[in-house]
């Protein structure tokens, strides 16, 4: 009996593993990525539906009775996958924890589908449902390549209360000394591995100035002051130096400044509330490049927000501590 149930458990979740791990392969192929690729909708969509039908499928009709068991059974697969992607090197935690939300509601569905043509059609009926299930998104996909991303721009606003002395906040804001773990109070982008900021520098004050934004692991953003205003106001143009970071260093699907995610302008604005009292605004504009921006631009401003409102307390509790 237990071997039994040991066969069973190990067709129902092995089976739609082994399909998963087949679709990320084939749509991660580099000589394939113009007509398949995994930051599409397509393979965020069809990857856990499909593992949701398959666990369904090869599950006990009497379990498929129990619509809750078609709800949650197939997060089992998917859960697995997560683990052995992360401890394989294959995706980043980062990765996953956007997306995870993604796969849970398509494996639900997936699962849902699956128990209505279990317990309504014919064995023949749905195997070619699973046949379809499996071979349409390799229709869709070129589809959704061939449309191309489109980039869309988006904003990321920011700003924080500083009792402090103009001169003291605006030395602190055109160049940040290292900046030390135990300043670090946001948790967001700890959590998400995404590198943090540790310093930077600008060459002098004015407009064509360079300044360097020094990130962990070796992440540097090249800016130029495009307008400034002392004590005011400066703006500043950031282009990333991915191209020498290696490719192991970070998850390519997240990285600020990569493919997919990359930050264009940066602005600092000091407003004055009254006496002592200042409002530092700090706000970026960046790009996201997929054909699912409506969903990855708001991690993007999220993300942005984080790191942001991070440099923002950093400055703040300089200013007044001085």
């Amino acid at each position: 009996m237990i071997k039994e149930k040991s066969k069973h458990w190990a067709r129902v979740i092995g089976i739609p593993l082994m399909v998963a791990f087949a679709i990320r392969f084939l749509f991660d192929v580099n000589s394939w990525e113009e007509l398949w690729n995994v930051m599409t909708i397509t393979f965020f969509i069809s990857l856990p539906y499909l593992v949701g039908v398959l666990t369904i499928y090869l599950s006990k009709i009497e379990q498929v009775q129990n619509w809750a068991y078609s709800v949650f059974a197939p997060w089992i697969p998917i859960f697995v996958f997560l683990f052995l992607t992360l401890l394989l090197s294959i995706e980043g935690w980062a990765c996953w924890i956007m997306v995870l939300p993604l796969f849970l509601l398509f494996a639900s569905l997936g699962g849902l589908t699956g128990r209505y043509f279990k317990r309504r059609k014919s064995r023949n009926s749905n195997r070619l449902h699973i046949s379809l299930a499996v071979l349409l998104p390799f229709f869709i996909a070129p589809i959704e390549r061939a449309i191309a991303e489109i980039p869309g721009f988006y904003k990321a606003y920011t700003s924080i209360d500083i009792e402090a002395n103009p001169a003291i906040i605006w030395s602190n804001v055109t160049r940040v000394r290292q900046i030390e773990s135990s300043e670090d109070s946001r948790s967001l982008n700890r959590f998400l591995q995404i590198p943090r900021p540790l310093r930077a520098e600008l060459d002098f004050e004015g407009v064509g100035a360079k300044r360097e934004a020094i990130f962990e692991g070796g992440l540097i953003f090249d800016e130029k002051v495009i307008s400034y205003e002392h004590q005011r106001h400066m703006k500043f143009s950031i282009r990333a130096n991915t191209y020498e970071i290696p490719s192991t260093t970070f998850d390519e699907h997240v990285l600020i400044g990569g493919e997919f995610f990359d930050v264009l302008e940066g602005t600092y604005d000091l407003e004055k509330l009254s006496e002592g009292k200042y409002r530092l605004h700090l706000y970026s504009e960046f790009k996201m490049t997929t054909s699912f921006n409506f969903y990855a631009s708001l991690w993007g401003k999220w993300i942005m927000s984080d790191i942001q409102g991070n440099i923002l307390e950093v400055i703040k509790n300089r200013s007044e501590r001085s």
